[in-house]
């Protein structure tokens, strides 16, 4: 009969816990394909491919959306790797089965251990993604110039924050209401399509239509992303603070959520998806 042999100190159970969510990230990575070098092609092709779309569109509108003096592909990429960061972190966090999950049948594994190998694994490939497709562009088409890397890299993991907050709130709503769930968070990640921001930037919407997007963390943080990208660009409407408490307060709720209903979990509530 095999056993798990529980860790008397809280360094040694810090050890086993990382040790867990490492094979758990790997078996994640893998559940998208048997060849992790694969999955890692397919989402730098759906990057490119929605530059490449944005690209088009933006060329035939005549006028340049974007008023800011830069590179049109690092404009573009900062708006469509945020968001895809964001709405990925969501689907991968929300699709983590909250009560019934057969890897919960294992002694080592729980719940906060599919949580962070889901939102790490996610970010692990999204982060090999952003890595190649900037370092190719700046070999083969044209060197990039980033005014505060550091700043603009902690954009990214906001973002990724924020999605993985919002995607363990509607994960503990799953349980209970699952096809609702399902909807919501579909409706959630195409309404970013449109207020996310990518095309346009924060400082060019009028009082108005800055209010129909300002309630999106996603927008604030890609807006203030193009401002540690770009030297000529101040954003003056939007806040990352803001972001961080909405991702902190989701958090809670999320965690909060969850934990509730695995009080409540019943083998049963399979029968109801």
């Amino acid at each position: 009969m095999f056993y798990f042999r529980n860790n008397k100190t809280l360094l040694g159970g810090a050890f086993t816990t990382a040790e867990l969510v490492f094979h758990a990230v790997v078996r994640n990575i893998r559940s998208q394909h048997s060849n992790a070098v694969v999955a890692i092609v397919r989402s730098i092709v759906q990057v490119l491919a929605l530059v490449v779309v944005f690209y088009l569109i933006m060329s035939f509108m005549g006028a340049r959306v974007a008023k800011v003096r830069g590179d049109l592909v690092l404009y573009l990429l900062s708006g469509v790797f945020l968001f895809l960061v964001h709405i990925k972190s969501v689907k991968q966090v929300a699709g983590v089965s909250a009560g019934n999950n057969p890897m919960m049948l294992h002694s080592p594994m729980n719940m906060m251990v599919m949580i962070m190998a889901s939102a790490f694994g996610i970010l692990y490939t999204m982060l090999v993604t952003l890595f190649i497709i900037l370092f190719l562009y700046h070999v083969a088409i044209t060197p990039l110039v980033i005014e505060e890397p550091g700043a603009a890299f902690a954009m990214v993991l906001l973002s990724w924050f924020t999605g993985c907050a919002v995607g363990l709130v509607f994960m503990a709503l799953t349980p209970w209401f699952p096809t609702t769930a399902a909807i919501l968070t579909t409706v959630y990640r195409r309404l970013n399509m449109v207020f996310s921001g990518k095309m346009f930037l924060a400082n060019a919407l009028g009082g108005y239509t800055l209010m129909l997007f300002a309630w999106n963390p996603l927008f604030h943080l890609i807006d203030q992303c193009r401002g540690y990208v770009f030297r000529n660009y101040y954003p003056r409407n939007t806040s990352w603070e803001y972001a961080v408490w909405v991702g902190v307060a989701l958090l809670m709720i999320g965690l909060l959520g969850v934990f509730f209903t695995k009080k409540h979990v019943s083998q049963s509530w399979s029968a109801r998806r």
